[in-house]
């Protein structure tokens, strides 16, 4: 059931993002007067579609079928996307009967070079609208929420936070020179802005100033290893969402809705706070105090060999808390700003791997971890779902804009050749650069999932 439940949201995710793109080239293709013979979600046989000629068939339409002005839309066997196919343009369909005709007015070959960008460069375009309208509406919906701290609750030993020197109850005041007024600025500040690059942190510490030195490549390698960073704010109170009844939790008498309040007398400031102090105490009896209803209760527990109790955890955040409400205005510019953002966290990405911060291997995914992670985000909310399409759209976007073979980028290149030399490129040429470039694109996609499995 789990995994039907990620290939359905794996195909929303690509249905949405290649439609949207897609729609892009369609569009501008009809504006300037060019043919778009075949508008399918999804790939491969026609199960049934509509056209203005034949109206509504079932199943492949005949293979000598003349789509005239009128497009085909069609719903296709493979849930995989989809594509739009314009009369006279040399795409990944490989089709080049249309060579053997002289160039007609209505087909992409016969326009302007400016034209042939804008059909080009539509669907990246769409691709990067739709993630600004996404940002947007989380933004005009849910607004902002920012935890007005900068103080430090709990450090976790032996984490990336204690080596830095972060201890307890100290408050960042700068970080790089930038001002942080919640814990939120802190958290961004640390990992993706001036990402991979040294971090100088002002601290105040029982009065005093303290500076401290942070590597911001060691930070990603913490987070690429996923693992956290081993800071929690203070004012968090943990909770009991569940208890599993023959699980050490259960058996030791812990009820759902508990809170914890310490462990071994040490006062619990978070979720990786308890997790870490669990699994650092296997198979060694700990006293956790928690409160139920008025009641403060001491109960003694021993973690399995797993370093596991048996508990769901929940966190309540009980600290001042700044919600900021945007109207629709301040909500499109945010949505233009993260968008923007991304793309510069999207190349940060690449240059940390080229600079051998970052490995290939655990930086790029492909089908299968977008499923996973789709799967995840939407088990976690409609909002959170949406974030993930958007950010998935902005990275579509940029990576089918570089100009290699068979991408977008790639169609734009020969564009650009030809509107500066004044000449066609030879249609042969473009045929053979296609199709190596379909081969490459294949064996990275093989790459990309043979590197899924084995991560």
């Amino acid at each position: 059931m789990d995994l039907l439940i990620t290939i359905f949201y794996f195909v929303v995710v690509l249905s949405i993002l290649v439609v949207v793109h897609e729609f892009g080239h369609f569009i501008t293709a009809k504006m300037f007067g060019i043919r778009a013979e075949i508008f399918s979600v999804g790939m491969g046989t026609r199960l049934f579609g509509y056209h203005r000629k034949t109206g509504f068939t079932l199943g492949n339409l005949p293979q000598d079928y003349d789509y005239g002005d009128y497009t085909d839309y069609r719903l296709a066997l493979l849930p995989l996307g989809g594509y739009v196919k314009i009369a006279g343009m040399i795409d990944e369909s490989m089709d080049k009967e249309f060579l053997e005709k002289p160039p007609q007015p209505w087909e992409f070959r016969s326009k302007k070079g400016w034209q042939k960008f804008i059909v080009l460069i539509a669907g990246v375009t769409m691709n990067f609208l739709l993630a600004v309208v996404i940002f947007a509406l989380i933004s005009f919906i849910n607004g902002s929420s920012f935890v007005k701290t900068t103080q430090i609750g709990w450090v976790a030993p032996n984490s990336i936070s204690e080596r830095i020197g972060f201890q307890k109850n100290d408050k960042i005041l700068e970080i790089n020179g930038r001002q942080m007024h919640s814990w939120n600025d802190i958290l961004e500040n640390l990992t993706f802005e001036d990402m991979g690059k040294e971090k100088i942190i002002k601290v105040e510490r029982a009065g005093s100033i303290v500076m401290l030195n942070a590597s911001g490549k060691e930070i990603l390698r913490v987070l690429a290893d996923k693992k956290d960073l081993g800071l929690e704010p203070p004012f968090q109170k943990v909770y009991f969402q569940n208890v599993e009844t023959i699980k050490p939790a259960g058996l030791a008498g812990f009820k759902k809705g508990d809170t914890v309040i310490a462990i071994n007398g040490e006062t619990v400031s978070g979720v990786i706070q308890f997790s870490s102090t669990i699994k650092a105490n296997k198979e060694k009896p700990l006293t956790i105090t928690v409160k139920r209803a008025n009641d403060f209760v001491n109960i003694t527990v021993t973690p399995n060999s797993d370093g596991m109790i048996g508990v769901m955890l929940g966190s309540i955040y009980q600290g001042p808390i700044e919600h900021v409400k945007y109207n629709i205005f301040e909500s499109i510019g945010l949505g233009f700003t993260q968008s923007v953002d991304a793309i510069g966290l999207f190349f940060s990405s690449i240059a940390q791997i080229f600079n051998g911060t970052l490995t290939f291997k655990e930086s790029v995914g492909g089908p299968i971890m977008i499923a996973q992670q789709a799967s995840q985000q939407a088990s976690m909310g409609l909002m959170s779902f949406l974030n993930f399409i958007a950010l998935l759209s902005v990275s579509l976007a940029v990576i089918n804009i570089l100009p290699l073979p068979a991408l977008d980028g790639g169609h734009l290149v020969f564009v650009l050749i030809e509107a500066i030399t004044r000449k066609e490129i030879s249609p042969k040429i473009k045929i053979a650069v296609q199709q190596s470039g379909f081969v490459l694109l294949m064996i990275l996609m093989i790459f990309v999932i043979y590197n899924d499995l084995t991560r």
